[in-house]
């Protein structure tokens, strides 16, 4: 009998995997958000503007997906609504701001993206704020 066959087991490595998985994406997301935070007022005249809605809107959005939301998967609060506004920013960033590029430069949105989608749908596991049963 395999460790990976006891269903208990299962659900703990499942547990483990969407933990980790929240790490990865808040955690590395949230190196790209902090620097756009920090220097909001040197960026926010240029930033793009994909909507219409102005670049130091568009720059507060990008800003809000990156930072706050990065920092409510690290913690595991929220995580489905989390991970709307990510999913939004990488569809932007993968669809309008590299369109043109090469699949290099595509690479890490999507897997933002993709990471984004599968915990919007799993949520954030037992290991979170949200699992904590009271």
């Amino acid at each position: 009998m395999s460790v990976f066959s006891n269903s208990t087991a299962n659900a703990k490595f499942s547990d483990l995997a969407l933990l980790l998985l929240r790490l990865q994406v808040g955690l590395l997301l949230l190196t790209h958000g902090y620097p756009k935070l920090v220097n909001f007022t040197d960026r926010m005249e240029r930033f793009a503007d994909p909507f219409g809605l102005g670049p130091t809107i568009s720059l507060a959005l990008v800003v809000f997906a990156e930072v706050l939301c990065s920092l409510l998967l690290i913690v595991g609060w929220k995580v489905r609504f989390a991970a709307i506004p990510i999913i939004i920013t990488m569809l932007v960033v993968i669809f309008y701001a590299h369109w043109d590029d090469p699949f290099g430069r595509k690479e890490l949105p999507i897997m933002f993206l993709v990471s984004s989608v599968v915990l919007f749908l799993t949520g954030p596991g037992k290991y979170s704020v949200e699992g904590i049963r009271t």
